[in-house]
């Protein structure tokens, strides 16, 4: 009989696992290309205020920042500003700010 509980309980574990597993945040990713020839890979997940880098081949989570218009976030010695009107910018490192674009996929 302690065979069968053991059975029920581990079905009743990986059943929990699988359907008691909360949908992934919806998300969006962006590639950018800067004028100075950094590139990097941004991401934002639905209610998450952060911003999650990819930039100079390390992962970094940029705090949402007060602005007027826009978005502005910063962390790690990295600022990302992405305005309403104009171009986004990044300043990292001891690097100037420099004027970022999206970087269009290819349709499929």
């Amino acid at each position: 009989m302690n065979r069968h509980k053991a059975i029920v309980l581990a079905i009743t574990m990986l059943a929990g696992g699988i359907f008691g597993v909360r949908q992934a945040d919806a998300q969006t990713f962006r590639t950018y290309r800067c004028a100075d020839g950094t590139q990097f890979i941004v991401g934002f997940y639905d209610e998450d205020k952060r911003a999650f880098l990819q930039i100079d081949g390390e992962p970094v989570t940029l705090a949402e920042r007060l602005t007027i218009s826009g978005a502005r976030y910063s962390g790690a010695g990295i600022t990302l500003r992405i305005p309403k009107s104009g171009a986004t910018t990044v300043k990292h490192l001891k690097r100037p700010v420099t004027a970022c674009a999206v970087v269009e996929k290819p349709g499929f």
